[in-house]
């Protein structure tokens, strides 16, 4: 989950004003010790900053591979955005980058090419989930994938696979 720290004005005024009002023989101290906290705040704000530029690289990493190898059906894309030892949650794919696309190429023979409907695109640290809407044997599909990326591979991977039904109670379902 992310945290995100909030500096309204009303909060450093009273800092500022509580700072203000210590006796003279403490200003020293209490300017210290706010410039302190204040240091360690701007510090605090950075490592989220880098964070967020983090996963928002992650997000664009595993867009561009998920419309490489399932929208173009390029299986090769596999060796830009994966590592060999990949692991795979899958239970019909087995471990591995070769494996991946050993059963890409299966998947993929004679299968068009198709921009990838993305209904969902999100990060949360090192993990990238990804909700798209997509076409299997005729029928309309929710499929969901989580990637665990390090550095600017994908190490690891996780997926959620439904189809759509004809009815549903309500009129948005699984999207």
């Amino acid at each position: 989950m992310k945290k995100h720290i909030c500096l309204t004005p009303a909060i450093l005024l009273v800092v500022a004003l509580s700072t203000f009002s210590c006796s003279s023989r403490h200003e020293n101290e209490s300017r210290e010790s706010l410039k302190a906290a204040n240091d360690s705040l701007m510090q605090q704000l950075e490592k989220l900053h880098a964070i967020e530029q983090q996963e928002e690289t992650n997000k664009m990493l595993v867009s561009h591979m998920y419309q490489e190898l399932f929208g173009d059906k390029n299986v090769e894309a596999a060796d830009k955005y994966i590592v060999e030892n990949y692991i795979q949650h899958n239970p019909s794919v087995a471990d591995g980058r070769a494996a991946l696309k050993e059963a890409l190429g299966t998947w993929f023979k004679n299968a068009p090419k198709e921009t990838i409907d993305i209904q969902h695109l999100s990060a949360d640290g090192d993990l990238v989930y990804i909700h798209t809407r997509s076409k299997m044997g005729g029928k309309t599909i929710s499929v969901i994938d989580i990637f665990r990326v390090e550095g600017d591979k994908v190490v690891e991977h996780w997926d959620v696979i439904q189809e759509v039904p004809a009815k549903a109670a309500n009129d948005h379902p699984m999207f």
